[in-house]
């Protein structure tokens, strides 16, 4: 069985290093992008079968390289969920209403990512094909 393709768009390497590492135990193959514009460049060379998008980065930002996402016919189906540092009230709202299927707060607890990952993926891909 193929190992589920993960593509992490993450400016601050510590937060990269972090969740490349859980997401490599948990037996994930991990891709990676620096901004919102090589994310969205990895996303339609790479096809992964998630992205965890960091939401402020250099270039373009997560929000918009989420809604351009959704917005391409060849990335649209590819569940998005932010990794975000933003966690006042409307930020949630703000990053599914750019696309993203789903929300994890950093700091992220170490203990569980992995499994609230895989739950994500599983939701995510379960709305795609309803």
């Amino acid at each position: 069985m193929n190992k589920p393709r993960v593509l992490i768009v993450e400016d601050n390497v510590d937060n990269y290093e972090l969740v490349r590492f859980l997401l490599e135990r948990a037996g994930y193959q991990v891709l990676s992008a620096s901004n919102g514009v090589e994310g969205v460049d990895a996303a339609k060379r790479e096809q992964p079968d998630m992205i965890l998008m960091d939401l402020s980065m250099p270039e373009m930002d997560g929000w918009k390289a989420t809604a351009h996402l959704k917005s391409d016919d060849a990335t649209r189906k590819i569940p998005v969920l932010a990794l975000t540092a933003h966690t006042l009230p409307g930020d949630r709202k703000r990053a599914i209403d750019a696309g993203c299927d789903g929300y994890i707060s950093k700091p992220i607890n170490v203990a569980s990512f992995d499994k609230l990952v895989a739950t994500l993926l599983r939701q995510a891909r379960a709305d795609l094909q309803s």
